[in-house]
């Protein structure tokens, strides 16, 4: 078989990674675009022709998601298999408040992390979950807050106080000082905190491995 210079999946075939690389940056951009349209209609204090634009934009952003999956399914060679072994794809359909986790993909791939393949695999795994935590805390922040300010005995009313209580929330510090009494809030804090164990192990593991490998090429250099 000829290369063709496009690599290929094992379930999803050539077809399937042309689209994929044919969408890559709009869908990246609808993710920014949906983040930002998301962050004015949660803390902006906007007129309702604007809240009806942003919605619109929201919308739009939303179901970019949704067509290009199915496209996704469609073009790959074995397409229950796919959809098995690639179950981010639908997360991102699912709950589309984790779409700008894309962006992180533009950073770890930059040349910044072409090292060498442990440096710049531990490099890429820093970038994922600092970043992933950064934007996940942001997230977890405007969604706790639209779903808390409009409840009558809610202690989360504004924004700085949502962010506050979502990053002692994710690093599982958890002052007490705010806490979400509604159904959906309580929901995004369960996952908050199971996120944010995951995420801190995680990058714990990823730093002590790396700080293990340095002092080994430092020993080996003054033998």
């Amino acid at each position: 078989m000829m290369a063709t210079g496009i690599r290929t999946n094992p379930w999803g075939g050539q077809r399937q990674t042309r689209w994929q690389q044919a969408v890559d940056w709009p869908l990246t951009i609808a993710a920014i675009l949906f983040l930002v349209a998301y962050s004015i209609t949660v803390i902006g204090d906007v007129d309702v022709a604007t809240a009806d634009l942003l919605r619109l934009l929201i919308l739009v952003s939303w179901a970019l998601f949704p067509v290009s999956y199915l496209v996704e399914i469609a073009l790959a060679d074995h397409p229950w298999q796919w959809v098995l072994h690639h179950p981010v794809n639908l997360l991102f359909v699912l709950l589309p408040l984790l779409r700008p986790l894309r962006l992180l993909r533009v950073v770890a791939h930059s040349n910044v992390f072409q090292q060498s393949a442990g440096t710049a695999f531990r490099a890429r795994v820093l970038v994922y979950l600092a970043g992933a935590a950064t934007l996940v805390t942001y997230i977890a922040a405007l969604a706790v807050l639209e779903a808390e300010r409009a409840t009558p005995n809610a202690n989360i009313t504004s924004f700085g106080d949502s962010f506050w209580w979502a990053a002692v929330t994710i690093t599982t510090v958890g002052y007490g000082d705010f806490t979400p009494v509604t159904l959906r809030g309580r929901t995004i804090a369960t996952a908050l905190m199971l996120g944010g164990v995951a995420v801190l192990g995680v990058l714990t593991a990823t730093l002590s491995s790396w700080i293990v490998q340095r002092v080994s090429e430092l020993e080996d250099r003054h033998k």
